[in-house]
């Protein structure tokens, strides 16, 4: 089995909408693919009904339903992956729905930074960029791009723009995630820590807090990730192994606003089963 647990739609900040995106799992030779846009399940009701749908109709497709969720502990923003909850369970509903709405105030934000650094760029054409989905910091940077400001995506998330602390940059409301941890739990999910070692996006946080973390409910380390070199991964499957923490790894796929692949990292079948087991809140989807 080809599992990718960690893939981005339309409904926030990838390119794919939800239907192409599980097309494009099942032409990448995925067996089971996960939706984890960033704080919304507006993306769920699509990729579902795709199912059912020509070319996935009885192509044994599993659809992994999920989110990643922003927080920040000690002044340094994560991200927790959570799957197969409820999306109907109240308290993480109304956290989920703030943080979402805060994504509008802080791109605006941000593109007004922008222009006042000499960007010329407007929150119109971020909008166009962003459709329907949830406006983040990548619409931002492809305005830029398409400014001509930058070169390409990753050249917008630098201190000189984008980057976490950088000139244009914005804080938005995220989650505590000791709580938000408590909240997927308790939403019968499954809480994995997103790309923990990922240190070109910015300060990440402490091995002393991934341990109390897991303590509160933790369930996983995302290991294997495009932004972890091999000793890193090392290092956190060690972490994984040595806290009874489920090790996963994916993709991190957001279409074409970067170039990482589906199935570019993969969790091991007996890990997927391992956290589909504890998962009450909801189960996969097969076509």
């Amino acid at each position: 089995m080809r599992i990718d647990l960690h893939a981005h739609s339309s409904a926030s900040d990838g390119t794919d909408s939800p239907a192409e995106l599980l097309g494009n799992a099942l032409a990448a030779g995925l067996d089971v693919v996960a939706l984890t846009d960033h704080d919304t399940v507006s993306g769920y009701a699509e990729a579902i009904a795709a199912l059912d749908d020509r070319p996935l109709a009885g192509s044994g497709l599993t659809l992994v339903t999920g989110a990643e969720l922003s927080c920040v502990v000690d002044g340094i923003s994560m991200h927790l992956l959570a799957y197969l909850f409820d999306p109907e369970e109240p308290e993480f509903a109304r956290e989920r729905e703030l943080v979402h709405t805060d994504r509008f105030r802080r791109a605006e934000a941000m593109v007004e930074r922008c222009r006042v650094l000499g960007a010329p760029i407007t929150w119109e054409q971020v909008r166009r960029i962003a459709g329907t989905g949830a406006v983040g910091r990548p619409h931002v940077a492809s305005a830029l791009v398409e400014a001509g400001v930058v070169a390409d995506i990753d050249s917008a998330f630098t201190g000189q723009w984008l980057a976490n602390g950088g000139r244009a940059d914005v804080r938005k409301h995220e989650l505590d995630p000791f709580a938000a941890v408590r909240m997927v739990r308790a939403a019968g999910g499954v809480p994995v820590f997103a790309h923990p070692g990922a240190i070109k996006r910015g300060r990440t946080v402490s091995e002393q807090v991934i341990t109390e973390l897991a303590a509160a409910g933790l369930g996983g380390l995302e290991v294997d990730h495009i932004d972890h070199d091999e000793p890193t991964r090392a290092r956190l499957r060690d972490l994984a192994a040595g806290l009874g923490l489920l090790a996963t790894g994916s993709s991190d796929y957001h279409g074409d606003r970067k170039a990482v692949r589906l199935g570019a990292n993969t969790t091991a079948p007996e890990v997927y089963q391992a956290l589909v087991a504890q998962a009450t809140g909801a189960k996969p989807r097969t076509a």
